[in-house]
């Protein structure tokens, strides 16, 4: 009888033991994917945009992050900015978050006034992004971005946007 009693417990530990097993190897696989970055965030890092796709003066919109990125290829007879254009290949653009830097509305773009204006509060930027009039506190702000080409690649930090924070 001891024999049978020994296999029955030997059985119910072994038992024991694969279904612990079986759990930490859930455990571990649960905490994997906690570990892991969420598609979406993964997916908003970066964002590439073909600048010779752009037409001259008409506002090019992207998402970057969920928020909208404007860009402006400049025409000759809009106002140069050296400390806010962005300039590719001797062509200058207008790239700025297009959020309203007073209370974060989305400024509609006024092409014949060469302006961005915000309806709610009556704030106004120039072409470039810089607060003209009203109640916004500063520029436009420009998202982080790198030049590759005639590749404009927003969320990652070159040259290009070092030089412009810099003279900022």
């Amino acid at each position: 009888m001891s024999s049978e009693k020994t296999n029955r417990r030997d059985f119910i530990g072994l038992s024991f033991g694969a279904v612990a097993a079986v759990g930490g190897l859930f455990g571990l696989g649960a905490m994997k994917k906690t570990w892991d970055p969420l598609p979406s965030v993964v997916a908003a890092g970066f964002t590439t945009v073909d600048l010779s796709k752009v037409v001259e003066g008409e506002l090019y919109q992207v998402e970057w992050r969920k928020k909208p990125i404007f860009i402006l290829k400049k025409s000759s007879e809009m106002k140069a900015d050296d400390k806010r254009d962005v300039v590719v290949d001797g062509v200058r653009y207008t790239v700025c978050i297009g959020l309203c830097t007073h209370l974060g509305c989305i400024p509609s773009y006024k092409a014949n006034a060469h302006q961005f204006v915000c309806a709610c509060h009556g704030g106004i930027f120039d072409i470039s992004g810089n607060a003209t009039f009203g109640p916004p506190p500063r520029a436009l702000d420009i998202p982080p971005f790198k030049i590759d080409g005639t590749t404009l690649v927003l969320g990652e930090t070159g040259p290009e946007y070092e030089k412009l924070m810099a003279n900022a």
